[in-house]
């Protein structure tokens, strides 16, 4: 019904850090220089985190119109823990995060019945956190080798 198809392009430009293009924007992201990066930027599953709290501050605007709830101020703070561990081959760690969590600010003068029920709704529309609590299938990755 309203489907489209995002793209995005994510190249190497430093000694781990990478640019990553969709449409016309572009944001760098790199690892501390503790994991091996220069620290130009936030990491990667910084950025997943970013986004995450992105997305629900956009759907929380979206929909605090429709539910007629004057937003003054929104925020949220999230946090991810992960063990690194995962990611350099041990197998009894995952290598993403294990949990996540969030703490929305709201500056409004609305009740906070209905306050609630603007978070709650934000939880199950949020597109990033959907694809994150629900898991996307990941098509088999093509390879082409640039000579």
């Amino acid at each position: 019904m309203f489907a489209k198809t995002n793209r995005a392009v994510a190249r190497r430009v430093g000694k781990v850090a990478v640019e990553a293009q969709s449409r016309n924007f572009t944001i760098r992201i790199d690892e501390p220089k503790t994991s091996g990066g220069e620290d130009t930027g936030m990491s990667p599953v910084e950025a997943l985190l970013c986004s995450l709290g992105a997305c629900q501050v956009v759907a929380a605007t979206v929909f605090a119109r429709q539910m007629r709830v004057d937003l003054e101020d929104i925020w949220v703070e999230v946090e991810g823990d992960m063990d690194s561990a995962g990611m350099m081959g041990y197998t009894d760690f995952r290598p993403g995060y294990e949990r996540i969590r969030f703490v929305f600010h709201v500056k409004t003068d609305a009740p906070p019945a209905k306050v609630q029920a603007l978070i709650d709704l934000v939880e199950q529309r949020c597109p990033v956190g959907d694809s994150l609590k629900n898991g996307v299938p990941f098509e088999k990755p093509k390879v082409i080798l640039e000579y």
